[in-house]
């Protein structure tokens, strides 16, 4: 692991690092930032999966989470959304390719040489976070924004013993319901739209998969509500399946980072109280 900067925040450090990725065969780029502590402390993690388009500079820059991890003694740790390099594979659209890895693995040529996300964040990257920083392991949870959100939710929904706590700013709920999950799927896993329902988050609850609890935060002013998101279908197959969950409903609200950081410190202090 290599450091690109360090800044000293609310008495932590924010670091950006970079290492090379066995999993992507490409170098890597995440963010950390760990609270001030007391020698030999172990802190909670929190995972923060970003949306299409996005690195992991947007949460880093713009998602204002600092201040609460550091009340609360929460690592943050925000990963990029796809492998990177001029040897990776691309695509012209904004919603496929490099920034829109969808947080799986590929399966399908040229893609499935690289964009293997869901691996990298369920095995290679908690291994270098355990290594590299006074991390918690056992006291993990995990959030996200849209494509983000899609991915903590699939991630925690296959493997819930790792996580204690599980939130959602504007999530992709159903990949198998909406433009961009049927255009990231079909590409990277096939046309089998049954491979598809490990990596569509109502299909995992409608299957038997269970979280102790969810929080999920929309805004009903998201231009991308009715047509991408569909958080409605999260609702129903939650109250269908007992799924605890508070869904809640944002007034005037848009997918912005003005919408997340309203509500981040929030979330930060649920996933804390859960870490505890």
């Amino acid at each position: 692991m290599e450091t690109v900067s360090t800044n000293k925040a609310f008495g932590g450090v924010q670091g950006v690092y970079t290492h090379a990725s066995a999993e992507t065969s490409t170098e890597m780029t995440f963010s950390v930032f760990v609270p001030e502590h007391a020698p030999g402390t172990k802190l909670p993690v929190l995972w923060f999966l970003s949306g299409l388009t996005c690195t992991h500079a947007n949460v880093t820059e713009k998602g204002e989470f600092r201040r609460a991890c550091a009340e609360h003694g929460v690592i943050l740790v925000a990963p990029d959304t796809s492998p990177r390099g001029d040897d990776v594979p691309d695509d012209e659209g904004y919603d496929f390719g490099k920034g829109a890895g969808f947080y799986v693995d590929a399966t399908q040529a040229p893609w499935s040489a690289n964009f293997r996300m869901r691996s990298y964040l369920e095995i290679e990257l908690p291994a270098v976070i355990a290594e590299h920083f006074p991390a918690d392991m056992a006291r993990q949870g995990i959030t996200g924004h849209s494509m983000g959100g899609h991915g903590a939710l699939t991630i925690a929904l296959r493997d819930p013993s790792r996580f204690r706590s599980v939130s959602a700013f504007a999530p992709i709920v159903s990949p198998l319901n909406c433009p961009w999950g049927e255009k990231a799927l079909t590409g990277y896993i096939g046309a089998d739209r049954a491979a598809w329902r490990e990596y569509d988050a109502c299909a995992l609850i409608e299957d038997g998969a269970r979280l102790p609890d969810l929080l999920v935060d929309q805004g009903l002013a998201d231009g991308f509500l009715e047509g991408q998101l569909k958080t409605n279908l999260l609702e129903e197959a939650c109250a269908k399946a007992g799924q605890p969950a508070t869904i809640r409903m944002q007034e005037g609200y848009d997918h912005s980072y003005y919408f997340i950081s309203t509500f981040m410190a929030e979330h930060v202090g649920w996933h804390a109280e859960r870490l505890k």
